[in-house]
């Protein structure tokens, strides 16, 4: 294991003692926990709390999204690893302005109980609280069973509509329907060319030959659905749109944003080769690409390979996409 730390089983920690130290504007430690991460400002009376978590190793997601328009909170759990309840019912506590907290997160299964539990444990504080799961990776189980599937980059969309919705003064009820419509219309698939190495276990998630790649791997190493040898940029390009089109559809006429995002090692150079490709494809259909996104938006530590996700728009969505945030990974003036 070839990496820049100190002690591997303090990683999760030092980094966010950095991430707070490098953007004390935006982020700061919840007062009872040091893997909680809140708004330095805390939480705003009379807006719903949104909230999150999940393992570090996926920078910006999950802690980087907390900011103006975007996230209150975010429970962060070791590399690859859930949080505790204990750590999501502190963000949910910090999040909590008055008016309900919407837990939004990916569909894992550690994740799932843990905020399941937390959700409980904040009953008696009199928090009332509601539930989002992202479940976006058409790769990880068929159409008809989509509530199996894993929550990968799509969830960014989420966090950013759900975000727009609490911060214009919308009650829970209607941010997390918002929230639900937008993990019912954005769909993700990615590939991988070579494996990750989590610091406490020391070792690739898994192996995979020089010249191969998998199509449909999961951010954590989770097989996907086919490996082969590596393609040209635009056949890959075309292996992750083609999945996504034949079940999502978006017709001549439809808007859509794209989220091309590096699952960690692969440069912004390749993302732009890919991106060409799947705006020209796009454009042939006669879809129009709104506010795309290009860049490390969901990483999986030092892994190569992107992932991209398709969100389809419409008149209710569209301007909460437009809408103000402010984080210190991603801005919308």
């Amino acid at each position: 294991m070839k990496k820049i730390l100190n002690d591997p089983f303090a990683y999760a920690d030092e980094t966010l003692e950095g991430m707070t130290l490098a953007f004390p504007r935006h982020y700061a430690f919840a007062a009872e926990s040091r893997r909680v991460i809140v708004r330095p400002s805390g939480a705003i009376r009379g807006k719903v709390g949104i909230v999150t978590g999940g393992g570090s190793g996926h920078l910006p997601v999950f802690a980087g999204y907390v900011g103006a328009g975007l996230l209150d909170a975010c429970a962060v759990g070791d590399v690859f690893a859930s949080p505790s309840a204990d750590e999501m019912a502190i963000a949910m506590r910090a999040a909590n302005g008055g008016r309900g907290v919407l837990r939004l997160y990916g569909n894992y299964g550690g994740d799932v109980m843990n905020f399941d539990l937390a959700g409980e444990i904040v009953e008696m504080d009199n928090i009332e609280s509601t539930t989002v799961l992202l479940a976006d990776d058409v790769a990880s189980a068929p159409r008809a069973e989509r509530e199996k599937r894993r929550g990968v980059a799509g969830m960014v969309y989420a966090f950013k509509i759900a975000g727009a919705s609490a911060a214009r003064g919308d009650d829970l009820a209607a941010v997390t329907r918002l929230a639900q419509k937008t993990a019912d219309s954005v769909l993700s698939m990615a590939v991988a060319l070579s494996p990750c190495t989590v610091p406490q276990a020391g070792k690739p998630t898994f192996e995979i030959g020089e010249i191969e790649m998998e199509i449909g791997m999961g951010i954590h190493g989770e097989p996907g659905v086919t490996r082969g040898p590596l393609a040209p940029a635009d056949s890959i390009a075309d292996s992750l749109l083609d999945p996504i089109l034949a079940e999502q559809g978006p017709g001549k006429g439809s808007r859509v944003s794209i989220l091309l995002n590096s699952l960690g090692a692969t440069p912004a150079e390749e993302l732009f080769i890919l991106y060409r490709r799947l705006a020209s494809r796009l454009a042939e259909a006669g879809v129009t690409i709104v506010r795309p996104l290009v860049g490390r938006y969901a990483t999986s530590m030092e892994m190569s390979g992107v992932s991209l996700s398709v969100l389809r728009l419409d008149d209710e969505l569209e301007p909460l996409l437009a809408a103000p945030a402010d984080c210190a990974f991603w801005t919308v003036a």
